[in-house]
């Protein structure tokens, strides 16, 4: 991580030692749900405790949903929008007080390509991800004259957990697979390493003059 201190946090115990120990002893963990606004709170004001303050955050929390609109329930949108649109406002409302405080900042919201992509059976996930690049962009409209710049990532398919139980469940993981590089470019999935590399950047001095933006990290996806 470059030097930085980083505080993680997440509401498996689990995922935050395996995060933990491959970063090694710049880190520290901080158990919450980002659906629940005053443990947010609580965690991160223990963050900026333990590391002496905050300069940036990166939300990456978030869920998946594979249906119709039509067949989606009333419980599981607001499930999808709590933890992808809810979880990143509740950590940005917490943080931007101590951003305020350092007198600099950044933030960085994971959203998706599906932001841009009407995609049949992924209303949920595409309406909460185009909702938090529209909220970045406020954001950074609002926080510009303070030094805090706030920009979105929008990846394509990045080969994480999520995606491998997508595929396991799928009755045909190679049709499947197919179907997902259908206008990907590279035809190939993206790796996490690339995601938080650019997160790194868009964290560092060397993006300095950006604010505003949503970033397409998608293998040259056709999605606009």
């Amino acid at each position: 991580m470059e030097g930085a201190q980083v505080a993680l946090l997440d509401r498996s115990a689990e995922g935050l030692d395996r995060a933990a120990q491959q970063i090694g002893s710049q880190s520290s963990t901080v158990l919450a749900d980002v659906r629940d606004p005053s443990a947010v709170e609580a965690a991160v004001a223990s963050a900026a405790k333990s590391m002496g303050g905050i300069d940036g955050v990166v939300n990456a929390a978030g869920i998946s949903l594979w249906r119709s609109l039509e067949e989606t329930s009333h419980d599981e949108w607001r499930n999808v929008m709590s933890i992808n649109l809810d979880g990143p406002f509740h950590v940005c409302k917490a943080v931007i007080a101590e951003l305020k405080k350092a007198g600099r900042g950044t933030i960085v919201n994971i959203a998706s390509g599906a932001a841009f992509r009407q995609t049949p059976n992924f209303g949920a996930y595409c309406t909460s991800k185009a909702a938090l690049v529209m909220m970045t962009k406020v954001l950074a409209a609002e926080l510009v004259g303070l030094n805090i710049r706030a920009n979105s990532i929008c990846p394509g398919v990045i080969y994480t957990p999520m995606v491998e139980r997508t595929l396991s469940g799928s009755t045909d993981r190679k049709q499947r697979t197919a179907q997902y590089f259908e206008r990907q470019g590279m035809k190939r999935f993206g790796t996490v390493e690339e995601i938080a590399k650019l997160a790194l950047f868009l964290t560092g001095p060397d993006s300095s003059f950006t604010t505003g933006s949503a970033y397409s990290a998608d293998g040259g996806s056709v999605y606009h």
